[in-house]
């Protein structure tokens, strides 16, 4: 299986943010593509970016790492960086790693940005 076949991102740029929707399974073998993509987009849309992680089935350690240096390089940008809900997997990993309340949580990917 392929990185794509695994994991597919669609890029949507705004005025005010970079939207990266996510599909599949953000672990191991996807976490550089994610980092790839971040790293691309990051300086447009005013520094913010949003990951739609409604359609991610589950992540683990490695997505989880790429997000929160996502996190840190926006906010050293002055942007921020903020998530959507994910599936249940998702959530329970973001409040195991006890993150949840370092990362902004929207409630679709086009919310407003506080």
């Amino acid at each position: 299986m392929s990185v794509g076949e695994h994991l597919r991102i669609d890029v949507r740029r705004e005025p005010d943010r970079v939207v990266l929707g996510l599909h599949g399974e953000l672990d191991l073998l996807a976490a550089p593509h994610l980092e790839s993509e971040l790293e691309s987009c990051e300086g447009e849309g005013n520094g913010n970016l949003v990951l739609d992680l409604g359609g991610v089935r589950f992540i683990d350690s490695a997505g989880l790492r790429v997000i929160l240096a996502a996190h840190q390089r926006a906010g050293e940008r002055g942007g921020r960086l903020a998530l959507t809900p994910g599936s249940a997997q998702v959530q329970r990993l973001l409040s195991i790693a006890g993150v949840g309340d370092r990362l902004q949580t929207i409630a679709s990917p086009d919310a407003v940005l506080v």
